[in-house]
Parts: structure tokens; C-alpha cells; sequence
């Protein structure tokens, strides 16, 4: 059987070529999602400052979820002080060290040099030995840094300011160093005092005796010291720079939820393919059938055929899946989404799985496809060689149709009756069922489509006529070559317009709600005494802090309990309506204070709480928080799901800095003059950056999506023209025997133009249709209004690409196969 597998497919090279690419592209985007999913649960990058040092210490910076993933918290989780005398004493250490790392600016004449302040014992971890004066004594006292020393023109003896969330404090430079680090040394104790938790660290970095294992070590401090957990390898970069975790954390969310989807894309465009591939060889099965091949012959041939094809495309396509997955990392580096210096884990696991996947698919495609092929008796089987069967099985119509009210349902009905982030995922769900029911039902849509279009006249010509007729009585054929390119209309649309119906309705609440005159940055933070240094300057009415943080809320979700991770922001309430408008909605605002908390509606939906409701949270360094609602708020989107009191934020965040003020100034105040009067470090600027700082987030997240769904629109794109190309280059004995009768060359076209129109008015209407559901589903629940942001241009823009696409697959192969006089084309072809 696999020997005249084999031949089959090198003497039909032309109808296995199109299953070919499917499964070739199919298998690359397989691969680069694996590459992503094995990457978030075992890349990273190299230690730096800890690189000496072969066990790291932390503090357990994320919780369990039911799903049996972990979330992470927003802020590094501190160490108690005291942990790294217990940590000194495991059998096997040899020095433990405390470690903080404190961002500062070093001020001079001519304006700042950024630094990272450390304890002085943290200069056992790399080369920081003193190359003048000595190491630090007093808590007034700083080592520099040779290079930073030289830029600020210091020398030992000297007096410097560090600064803090444009706090300033005078230090004494007793020494310099040539650690290669933009660093300043303190004193442990007074590195600590700057982190603002006198008696906690950041990590406790172990050096071992000579001659012991890092991962035994690592067991032995686990035991002895249970509420820590410990880093070996690049593990350790983990614990040195926290976007590392995050990082990570972000890649197997993305590449499961993406790779979902795109899985079942793969499936559908493999199955089309096939579909097509075995419908355009009737003939050769109906001749089979008649010289008594049993259905299991059949069906084992098509099995052979699909399972040979996708192992050799499957395996050549894992090659370029790898080199996306790196093209992948360096776009998401570019985002933000990852660090620059975070390198992807290429393994085997990832191509094994993508053959596998691949195999299991073209195997069931096939199986499906062949299906009626090998069932069907002899002399059906010769009588339906020419003719496509007339109708569409009944279990395919049903199931289409269930789907379909299903996902229209789903999309418009579920934010009716469910709120928060359930419906909003739900409701953009819904467009996979649509997508689905497309597929199963694309042959009745085609035929509906072409007698509209009949209806309107626009297929009132012979050759209208002709494309009208062929529509329907190959309307299986044109039905797996369209599907794809309604599938991609529709996908496009989803998630584009989804982004910016949210887009735009963050960017409309942000514009509107802030009230501030002027917005207050710094560099590095904004210290809380320097708010009511601020308050007290002339024309200043009210000043209100902002600190950004995240908090995990655990929650039930479709009957299960789920945690995720909600923006939060941290404010005064004292008027706090001057400067911002949160568009309350229940509850007070003014209440702001103590253990209280204020709500999105969107979040208050996801949760199940209410004014007056308590909620358990965490906080951003993992604190266990339980606060009582006392607001909920509209325009969440805009600001923050969750608003809590300013001093709660602060008390866990890593930096104890705000991140913006809010001023609201008296009638007549100068700008230029109030510019004059802040703190050194503090700048004046307008509504406009602090709209853009809340928005950054979302920002980004939102290229990453684009860009994972440009990858699958690319794919699917690939797809329709390999379908359409098949489907319109087999047909050369059609057009030759068209041509024998009198068809002109010229006639031929102008039917497969109309043919072309049919295709291209199907994707786009019934593109367009299928994602209507769920971009009406996801306005209501982010908006209220059942009408999505849904840019002109832009979805232009995808009709034009949709017909593009249509058009060109069609009238170019069309040409081509009319190319050939019409006796030798019928020679050829029969």
C-alpha cells in the first residue's frame, strides 16, 4: 500500500501540492507555537550580578491557579533580613549575602546619571574591588563607580547627592571602583534603608565551598529554610530581573491561547485542502470501487497517501517554524513583551509535536474526505465520477446550522446575561463556532451567494449565466476553496475590530476622565513627601498621587474558580474628582480610604461583588488584602480595573514611589512659573502623558496580538490561494471542452471572472456576517453600545485584500490553463 501511495503522489503532484504547502505552513506555525510554549516554561537569559554566585534565594513570587498554571505577582516579593544568617549556616555554604537593588540618579552640574544602589557585601558576587579610598562605613558614606565618577566629576572626598523619587540625599565619596557596573555601594544597612524596608532584602545570593553541588545545595537550603524558594542556572536571571518571570509567564499564556486557535485553523485549511484533493479524484476512486477495491482498500490507500504527504511536509515545515519562533522573539523584544537578552529554547520536543499534530491531522481530513469516496458503491461511485453529489449530508447541514445559531447566540446573548470578563471572552469565542459552522456549510452558502447574485443581475450575461451554473453543480469543489477565504475575512475582522472597539474606548476614557491641569513625572518615581512639597507651592488647588501597580483577584469563572491578574492604581481620595473622573457609577468615591477598594464595572462583573461587598485579593508584592467595595466605577478601561488607597499601594510596591501627580491649579496660574518652582528631578507636563503612560500597556499587548494574528492571516492567506489555484488549474478539460464548442478564450474568463465574483461577495458578506456576533457581544460588554469601532478604512482595507486574493487565485490559473490548444489540453488532461 505504500508503494502505490507513493506513486500516486508522484504522478499527481499537481493535486498533492496544494495539501502539501497546507500541511508545510501548517506545520512551521505549529512549531514556532511549540518553540513559544517551551521557552515561557524553560528559557530565559544568563545571570549578571548573580552570576557568581550558584544558588540564588527568593522569596515565592507567584501562586497556583486551579488550572494547575501559576500567576505571578506584579512586584518582587521581599525576604525577611534575618534569613540570610539562617541561609549561612546550611552545610555547604560558604558566604550568604543580602542583596537590594535601588535605582537612583547621581546628581552634578550638568544633570543626572542613572545607578543601581547596592549593599557593599553584595561586591563578593563579581569584581568590585576598591581601586581608591575604602569601602563604606557610616551610612553617609558611597563607593562609585570609576566611569560614573568621572562622568559627574567626583573624586574621593567629595561631596554627592543620590537621589529618589526626586528626593535628594548628601553622601560623602570615600572610594571607587572599577566593577564595570553603573553602581553605587553603601552600606548594607543603609541600602536597605533606601529600598524603603529597613529589615527586608531582595534576594539572599549563596556561595558554595569549593567542590559542592549548586542543586544538592539548593535541596539542602529548600529544607532548611521552607518558605523560600531557590534558583540555579539561568534560573538564577529569574530571580535577578523580574521581567524574566514575567516573561515567561506571558509566552505560555500567549502560546496556549494562541496556539489554540491556531491549531484549529490548521485543521480546518488541512482538511479543506484534502477535501479538495480527494473531490477532484472521483474518478480514479470510482474506477477502483469498479474493479472491486474493497472501502478498507480505500480507505487505507487515502490513509497511506495523507500520512505520507504530511511526514515529508510536516518535517520540512518544523525548519522554518524554528527560524519564525526567532524572528518571533526578536519582534516581542522589540514590544517590550520580553527582554532583549532572553533567548527562546530550541528543542526537539516542539518538531516532534508539530509531526504529530500534522499526521493526526491530514490522517482525519483524509479519513473524512474519503469518506463517501470509499463507502459509495461501484456503480454510484462510476455515476458521480463526473458530477459532484447534489447535496450536502444531513448530519454536515445539522451541524452547521446548530453551530451557527450557537455562535450567534453565544456572541450577542451571553454579555446580555453575564457580565465581566466571562462575557467579553465568550463572546469573542463565539467566532470560532461561526468559523466552524463557515466550514460545514460553505457549499449551501456558495450556491445561496450565486443565486443572489443572479437575482441582482449581476450574472445576467452567457457567462454569468455559466458561472452561476458551475457554482452550483460544483459547489463542494468552490465550497472548500472559499471557506478558507470567509474564514480569514472573518478572523481578520474579529480581531482587529475587536482591538479597536477596546482601543478606542480606553482612549475616549482616558481623554474624557482626566480633569488634571497638569500632570507631574519624574524619572524614577515621585517619593510621597515630595506630594505635599508639591501641594503647598503657589496656584497649586490639589495635588493627587498615582501609583500603578497589579493585584490577583481569584474569582469564579464559568463555575470554576480562576485567578488573573487586573491593573490597579493607587489615589488619594481627597479631591480626587478635580483631576480625575472615574465615572462613578454605585458607591463614593470620597470613601477611598483605609481597607477599601473601588471596582470597574467590567471587574465588579467578573467577580460577583457589589457596593458594600468584601473582596480577597493580593497585593502587588503578594500580600493577602481583603477590601470592602465601596465604589464601582465606569470607566475602567481607561484607568484600571481596580482603584485602591494610595498609601496600600505604595506599601507594596518594590520602589514605595508614585508614579504621576495630578495637579489642579487656580484660575490665571503660570505654567512657566510653576515649572520654575518644583523640586529638582520633577517635571511639568500636560494631560496628554499621562493618557499615554496608562495606555502603554495595552498598547503593546495589542501589537503582540496583531502580530500573532497577522502570522495566522498570513497562513490562511497561503491557504486560499494554494485552494483556489488547485481547484481553478483542474479544470483545464473543462475549459478545453468549453473551448471545442465554440467558448472563446475571452468567454471562458468572463465566466471565471463571474465565478471570481461569486467567491470574493461570499467571503466578504459572509465574512463580514460571522464576525458581527461576536464584535456586537464584545461593544456591549466593554461599552454598553452594540456598536463596535470599526474604522472605514481598515475594513477596506480586508474586503480589498479578500478580493484581491479571491480574484487574483482565479483569473491567473485561469489564464494559465487556457494557454494549451483545446485537443491537446483534453489529451493531457484525460
Amino acid at each position: 500500500m505504500f508503494s502505490l501511495a507513493w506513486r500516486s503522489i508522484r504522478n499527481r503532484r499537481g493535486a498533492f501540492a496544494a495539501a502539501f504547502v497546507a500541511v508545510f505552513f501548517g506545520s512551521a506555525l505549529i512549531t514556532a507555537s511549540g518553540v513559544l510554549l517551551e521557552s515561557g516554561l524553560r528559557a530565559g537569559m544568563p545571570p549578571q550580578r548573580y552570576a557568581a554566585a550558584p544558588v540564588v534565594v527568593t522569596a515565592i513570587q507567584s501562586v497556583p491557579t486551579p488550572d494547575g498554571l501559576s500567576q505571578r505577582f506584579g512586584e518582587r516579593v521581599p525576604l525577611r533580613a534575618g534569613l540570610t544568617d539562617e541561609i549561612a549556616r546550611v552545610p555547604g555554604v560558604q558566604a550568604a549575602v543580602g542583596d537590594v537593588s535601588v535605582d537612583v540618579a547621581l546628581r552634578h552640574g550638568g544633570g543626572t546619571v542613572p545607578l543601581s544602589a547596592h549593599g557593599w557585601s553584595s561586591t563578593k558576587l563579581g569584581p568590585a574591588t576598591v581601586d581608591s579610598g575604602r569601602a563604606p562605613a557610616a551610612a553617609d558614606e558611597v563607593v562609585l563607580d570609576g566611569g560614573a565618577a568621572a562622568q559627574a566629576g567626583l573624586r574621593v572626598g567629595d561631596h554627592t547627592e543620590l537621589e529618589i523619587g526626586a528626593v535628594a540625599t548628601t553622601y560623602r565619596v570615600v572610594g571607587t571602583t572599577a566593577s564595570g557596573q553603573a553602581a553605587a555601594f553603601l552600606t548594607d544597612e543603609q541600602a536597605r534603608v533606601l529600598s524603603g524596608r529597613p529589615d527586608q532584602v531582595d534576594a539572599v545570593a549563596v556561595l558554595a565551598d569549593p567542590g559542592t553541588d549548586a542543586d544538592e545545595l539548593a535541596s539542602r537550603i529548600q529544607q532548611a529554610v521552607p518558605e523560600v524558594t531557590t534558583a540555579v542556572g539561568d534560573d538564577r536571571a529569574e530571580a535577578e530581573f523580574l521581567d524574566v518571570g514575567a516573561a515567561r509567564q506571558f509566552l505560555v499564556v500567549m502560546s496556549t491561547a494562541f496556539g489554540g486557535t491556531m491549531l484549529m485553523i490548521v485543521l480546518l485549511v488541512v482538511a479543506s485542502t484534502l477535501g479538495l484533493a480527494i473531490q477532484q479524484r472521483r474518478r480514479e476512486f470510482a474506477l477502483l470501487r469498479a474493479v472491486a477495491a474493497t472501502p478498507r482498500q480505500v480507505y487505507r490507500l487515502i490513509a497511506t497517501e495523507s500520512l505520507v504527504l504530511a511526514a515529508v511536509a510536516s518535517a520540512l515545515g518544523a525548519v522554518p517554524g524554528i527560524g519564525l519562533s526567532l524572528l518571533l522573539r526578536d519582534a516581542l523584544a522589540g514590544y517590550g513583551a520580553v527582554p532583549a537578552e532572553f533567548r527562546f529554547a530550541i528543542g526537539g520536543l516542539p518538531v516532534l509535536a508539530s509531526v504529530l499534530l500534522c499526521l493526526l491531522a491530514a490522517l482525519g481530513a483524509g479519513l473524512i474526505a474519503g469518506r463517501r469516496a470509499a463507502r459509495i458503491s461501484p456503480a454510484a461511485a462510476l455515476g458521480e465520477a463526473a458530477v459532484e453529489p447534489p447535496r450536502l449530508g444531513r448530519v454536515r447541514l445539522i451541524s452547521g446550522w446548530v453551530l451557527a445559531v450557537l455562535g450567534a447566540a453565544t456572541g450577542i446573548g451571553l454579555p446580555m446575561v453575564l457580565s465581566g470578563n466571562t462575557a467579553v471572552a465568550g463572546a469573542a469565542s463565539s467566532a470560532l463556532l461561526l468559523v466552524i459552522a463557515v466550514a460545514l456549510l460553505g457549499p449551501r452558502l456558495l450556491t445561496a451567494t450565486a443565486g443572489l447574485l443572479e437575482k441582482l443581475g449581476v450574472l445576467r450575461s452567457t457567462a454569468g449565466y455559466l458561472a452561476g451554473a458551475n457554482t452550483r453543480a460544483r459547489s463542494r469543489r468552490l465550497g472548500s476553496a472559499a471557506t478558507p477565504l470567509i474564514m480569514g475575512v472573518a478572523l481578520a475582522s474579529v480581531q482587529v475590530f475587536t482591538a479597536t472597539t477596546t482601543n478606542a474606548a480606553a482612549q475616549d476614557q482616558a481623554v474624557t476622565g482626566i480633569r488634571a491641569d497638569h500632570v507631574v513625572v519624574a524619572d524614577a518615581g515621585i517619593a510621597p513627601s515630595v506630594v505635599d512639597t508639591v501641594r503647598r507651592l503657589p496656584g497649586v488647588d490639589s495635588a493627587t498621587p498615582v501609583a500603578r501597580t497589579s493585584v490577583l483577584v481569584t474569582h469564579q469563572e464559568l463555575g470554576e474558580p480562576a485567578t488573573n491578574s487586573y491593573p490597579a492604581q493607587g489615589v488619594t481620595p481627597d479631591r480626587l474628582g478635580d483631576v480625575l473622573d472615574l465615572d462613578p457609577r454605585q458607591g463614593d468615591l470620597s470613601g477611598l480610604t483605609g481597607e477599601t477598594v473601588a471596582l470597574s464595572e467590567l471587574a465588579a462583573g467578573s467577580f460577583g461583588v457589589e457596593v458594600g461587598s468584601p473582596l480577597s485579593m493580593r497585593l502587588g508584592d503578594g500580600t493577602p488584602h481583603t477590601a470592602e467595595v465601596v465604589a464601582i466605577y465606569g470607566n475602567g478601561l481607561g484607568f484600571g480595573d481596580v482603584t485602591l488607597p494610595n498609601d496600600v499601594v505604595l506599601a507594596h510596591t518594590g520602589s514605595r514611589l508614585n508614579d504621576e501627580l495630578l495637579l489642579a491649579t487656580a484660575p490665571g496660574t503660570d505654567p512657566a512659573a510653576l515649572r520654575e518652582a518644583l523640586p529638582p528631578g520633577l517635571r511639568l507636563t500636560d494631560r496628554a502623558s499621562f493618557t499615554a503612560a496608562q495606555n502603554t500597556e495595552a498598547t503593546a499587548q495589542s501589537a503582540v496580538n496583531l502580530l500573532l494574528n497577522l502570522l495566522l492571516l498570513g497562513f490562511i492567506a497561503i491557504a486560499v490561494v494554494n485552494i483556489l489555484v488547485l481547484a481553478t488549474a483542474a479544470r483545464v478539460r473543462e475549459f478545453a471542452l468549453l473551448r471545442l464548442i465554440g467558448a472563446k478564450p475571452r468567454q471562458v474568463r468572463s465566466m471565471m471572472r463571474g465565478e471570481a465574483a461569486v467567491v470574493v461577495v461570499a467571503a466578504v458578506v459572509l465574512g463580514s456576517l460571522a464576525a458581527l456576533p461576536p464584535l456586537i457581544g464584545v461593544s456591549l460588554s466593554l461599552t454598553a453600545s452594540p456598536l463596535p469601532t470599526v474604522p472605514p478604512l481598515v475594513y477596506l482595507g480586508i474586503a480589498g485584500a479578500a478580493a484581491a486574493f479571491g480574484w487574483g487565485s482565479i483569473a491567473i490559473p485561469a489564464r494559465i490553463a487556457l494557454r494549451p490548444a483545446p485537443v491537446a489540453a483534453m489529451r493531457v488532461s484525460g
